[in-house]
C-alpha cells in the first residue's frame, strides 16, 4: 500500500484547522462559577432494599437563588434501581431524613414534617407507589428511629416535649434562656406500629442522660442506644457511649465504656455483637478505630490496631466478618475483616472512589455514596459485593459540558522532613513554564482531611478558581486525618505551630516545582482553616498577599470562654487549660500578630456560630483595622450558625472569596473592591 505524504505547508494547514476546531469544542463548554457551584446537586445518604435490587438515597437540591424562596436546600427521597434506572419518590419542598427500607421490603420508612405537620413525624412510602402515609406522629420532633424485624416495633428518640407553663409565660414576655442549664435530654420510646392506621401511644424508656440514635438487635429483644451525659455540645463529642437495653423492661443490660469520641456503630446478623467506631483513647482526636464487643457487655477490641487510616462506616456481612469503608491516605478503600482481626481482604482499593456512605443487602449487593474529582456523590452499586462499583445516579448530568481543570495528588516534605501530602487543581489553561497564583485552602478540624474527590463547594474554590486562572491546593498538615492516631495527634499541645508551618512548606513546594507565583499566594479556610488564614494574614503576613477567613479563631483566650467545645478543645487539641499558661495561649493568637499584617483580609462570619463565636472575626477586624496598614473587611451573615446553610448566603460567600482573591492576587489590588453583594452577575 502506498503511503500518503503531506507537504509542510499543507501539515501546518491541517495543524491549525485541527487547533481551530479544538479551541472550538473548547469553548462551547462553560467554566466553573458560583453560579455554577449554586445548583450542584449531591447525593447524600443510601438505604438498600433487602433483596438488593433497589437503593433508595436522599438528594440534596440547592433553593435557586432569585427564583426560589432562600433556605437550606431541599433533602428529597429518590430509589434507583440496579440498572440505573431512578424514579422520584418525595420531593419537591420537603426535608426527608434517617431514610431506610421497612425489614420486608415493601416501603421506605423516613422522618420529615409534612405540610399540615406541627413537628417532624414518621411516614412510610409504598415501594410500588401512591402518597407517603404517616405512621407515627409525637407532641414534638422525633430525630432518630429504629424499625424492629418483625415490621411493627418502632424506637424512637424524640425531643422533649415544649412545657405549657414555660409557653404561657414566653407569650407573656419571660421567655429567657438560661444558658446551659435550660436544655432539656431527649427522649427513647418504643411503640407498635398500627396496620392502616396511625400510632397513638408509645411507652417511655426512661434512661439517665440525653440519648441520639437507636437500632434494635436482630432478634428483637434488645436496643443499641447512643448516650451521652447531657444534650450539650461538649458531651455530646466527647461522652458519647454505647449501651444495650432491654427492650421488655427498660432497663440498661450492658454498657461499653468506648474512649473519648464515638461514631457509628451495627449489630451483628445473629444478635451477639456490635462493631462500632471508636477513638482509640480520650485524646484521640477523631473516631476511627474499628472496634467490637460483645453485646452482653465486657472488654471490647480493635479489630485493626495500628491501621494507618480512619475507619468511617461499618455493616456486617454475616455474624463473623465487617464491611468497612476506611480514610487511607487521601482515597478511600471499603474492606472486610472478620471480627477477631483475621481475614482482612479489600473490596474496593483506595484511589477508586471517595465513599462517604455504605449499606449492604441481603444478597450482598453493597450501596455506596461517593465523588470522585469529576463529581459529587452520586450513588453506586456493587453487586454481590465484588468487582467494580458501577455508578447508577446522574444528579448533576450538565457537568458534562463544564470544562474541569486537572486534579492530582501531590506529596511534599515538611522543614522538619515530615512527608505530607495534598490535592492540587491545576489552573484550567494552564500553559508550561507559566507561574500562575495560588490559592492555598485549609480544611478545618484540624481532624479531617481533604480527599482526592469533588473538591468544590461554596467555601472551596476547587474548579472555580481554576476556571479562573489560579492553581488551587489543598494541604493535608499534621493533624489531619487518613494516617492513623498517631499523624493526627502531631498538632497536641502546639496551636498554630508546625502544622501551620506545614501549610506554608506546601507553598514553597508548589514555587519550586514552577507552578506558583511567590508574591502571589492567597489562603483561605473555616473553622480552625479560618484560624490559619488569620495566622497566615498576621504572624506569616509576610507569605500571603490576600486572606479569606471564615467563621475563624483570631484569639485563644476569649475563644475558650465563648465556644459550646471547651472541653474537646482541650482533651484533643490544647492538652492544657488556658489558665495553666495565658502568655502561650495568647502568643498563638492572631490578633498578638496583628501589627505584622501587610496582608489584605475579607473577614466572614455567621451572627448565630455557636463554635466559634462571632467575636472572633470581630476581634480581628478591630485590630487589624486600628493598625489600618492593610485594607481588611468584616461580612456578618445573619442567622447563620458554624457555615452557611442558605442558598443566598452560599453563594454571596462565594462571590466574595473569588473577588477578594482576583482583586489582590491578579487584579490591580490596593483598596478593596467595592463591597456591595455581586450577586447578580457572573463574576470574571
Amino acid at each position: 500500500m502506498a503511503h500518503l505524504r503531506l507537504c509542510p505547508r499543507r501539515l501546518t494547514v491541517l495543524t491549525l484547522a485541527l487547533v481551530a476546531v479544538l479551541s472550538l469544542a473548547a469553548a462551547a463548554q462553560e467554566r466553573f462559577t458560583p453560579h455554577h457551584v449554586a445548583k450542584l446537586r449531591t447525593v447524600t445518604a443510601v438505604t438498600i432494599a433487602p433483596d438488593g435490587r433497589h437503593a433508595a438515597y436522599v438528594l440534596s437540591v440547592p433553593r435557586v437563588p432569585f427564583q426560589d424562596e432562600d433556605g437550606p436546600a431541599w433533602e428529597e427521597l429518590h430509589v434507583a434501581a440496579a440498572d440505573g434506572t431512578t424514579r422520584p419518590f418525595v420531593t419537591g419542598q420537603v426535608n426527608v431524613g434517617a431514610i431506610r427500607w421497612t425489614p420486608d421490603g415493601r416501603g421506605i420508612a423516613f422522618l420529615a414534617k409534612r405540610s399540615g405537620d406541627d413537628t417532624r413525624a414518621l411516614y412510610i412510602v409504598p415501594f410500588t407507589g401512591g402518597e407517603a402515609r404517616r405512621v407515627l406522629k409525637h407532641d414534638a420532633d422525633i430525630v432518630a428511629f429504629d424499625i424492629g424485624a418483625d415490621g411493627r416495633q418502632v424506637a424512637f428518640i424524640a425531643r422533649p416535649a415544649p412545657l405549657k407553663e414555660q409557653q404561657d409565660l414566653a407569650r407573656r414576655g419571660f421567655n429567657q434562656e438560661i444558658y446551659e442549664e435550660s436544655v432539656r435530654p431527649q427522649q427513647l420510646w418504643i411503640t407498635t406500629l398500627q396496620e392502616g392506621s396511625e400510632v397513638k401511644a408509645a411507652r417511655a424508656v426512661t434512661l439517665p442522660g440525653h440519648p441520639s440514635n437507636v437500632a434494635w438487635s436482630p432478634d428483637g429483644t434488645r436496643l443499641a442506644v447512643i448516650h451521652a451525659p447531657t444534650p450539650l455540645v461538649d458531651d455530646d463529642l466527647m461522652g458519647k457511649r454505647l449501651w444495650v437495653v432491654d427492650a421488655t423492661t427498660g432497663t440498661v443490660s450492658a454498657r461499653i465504656e468506648n474512649p473519648g469520641k464515638l461514631g457509628q456503630f451495627a449489630w451483628s446478623p445473629d444478635s451477639r455483637h456490635l462493631a462500632f467506631v471508636s477513638a482509640e483513647d480520650v485524646n484521640d482526636p477523631a473516631e476511627g478505630r474499628l472496634m467490637v464487643a460483645a453485646a452482653s457487655g465486657g472488654p471490647f477490641e480493635d479489630v485493626l490496631p495500628g491501621y494507618e487510616a480512619h475507619v468511617r462506616s461499618v455493616v456486617w456481612k454475616d455474624g463473623q466478618t465487617i464491611i468497612f469503608t476506611a480514610d487511607e491516605g487521601v482515597g478511600t478503600v471499603v474492606g472486610e475483616v472478620r471480627r477477631d482481626g483475621t481475614g482482612r481482604r479489600t473490596i474496593v482499593p483506595n484511589g477508586r472512589l471517595i465513599a462517604t456512605a455504605i449499606d449492604r443487602a441481603n444478597d450482598g449487593t453493597l450501596a455506596l455514596v461517593a465523588d470522585t474529582p469529576t463529581h459529587p456523590g452520586e450513588l453506586f452499586f456493587l453487586p454481590s459485593g465484588s468487582g467494580e462499583p458501577r455508578r447508577v445516579t446522574d444528579s448533576n448530568p450538565w457537568l458534562k459540558s463544564m470544562r474541569l481543570a486537572k486534579q492530582e495528588v501531590v506529596t511534599f516534605k515538611a522543614r522538619d522532613g515530615l512527608e505530607l501530602q495534598g490535592i492540587l487543581i491545576r489552573p484550567l489553561d494552564e500553559r508550561p513554564g507559566q507561574r500562575y497564583p495560588l490559592i492555598l485552602t485549609v480544611h478545618g478540624g484540624p481532624e479531617a482531611r481533604d480527599a482526592n474527590g469533588w473538591r468544590t463547594s461554596y467555601s472551596n474554590p476547587g474548579q472555580v478558581g481554576a476556571a479562573e486562572g489560579f492553581a488551587v491546593f489543598y494541604p493535608n498538615y499534621r493533624g489531619s486525618t487518613g494516617r492513623g492516631v498517631a499523624f493526627s495527634k502531631l498538632g497536641h499541645g502546639e496551636p498554630a505551630g508546625k502544622e501551620f508551618d506545614d501549610l506554608v512548606d506546601a507553598v514553597d513546594h508548589l514555587v519550586q516545582t514552577g507552578l506558583v507565583d511567590r508574591d502571589k499566594v492567597g489562603i483561605t479556610g473555616g473553622s480552625y482553616g479560618g484560624y490559619a488564614s488569620a495566622w497566615g494574614a498576621t504572624y506569616y503576613s509576610d507569605r500571603f498577599a490576600a486572606a479569606v477567613m471564615f467563621v475563624g479563631i483570631s484569639n485563644n483566650i476569649s475563644k475558650i470562654g465563648t465556644t459550646d467545645i471547651a472541653n474537646e478543645e482541650f482533651e484533643v487539641h490544647a492538652r492544657k487549660r488556658v489558665w495553666d499558661d495565658w502568655q502561650f495561649f495568647l502568643e498563638r493568637s492572631p490578633i498578638y500578630h496583628a501589627d505584622k499584617s501587610r496582608t489584605p483580609t475579607l473577614i466572614l462570619h455567621g451572627t448565630a456560630d455557636p463554635r466559634v463565636h462571632p467575636a472572633q472575626s470581630l476581634e480581628l477586624y478591630r485590630h487589624l483595622k486600628l493598625r489600618g496598614k492593610a485594607p481588611v473587611r468584616l461580612v456578618w451573615y445573619p442567622g447563620e450558625g458554624h457555615g452557611n446553610r442558605r442558598a443566598a448566603s452560599r453563594l454571596d460567600y462565594n462571590l466574595r472569596l473569588m473577588r477578594w482573591m482576583s482583586h489582590y492576587l491578579k487584579g490591580p489590588g490596593g483598596a478593596p473592591p467595592p463591597w456591595k453583594s455581586t450577586t447578580g452577575c457572573r463574576h470574571r
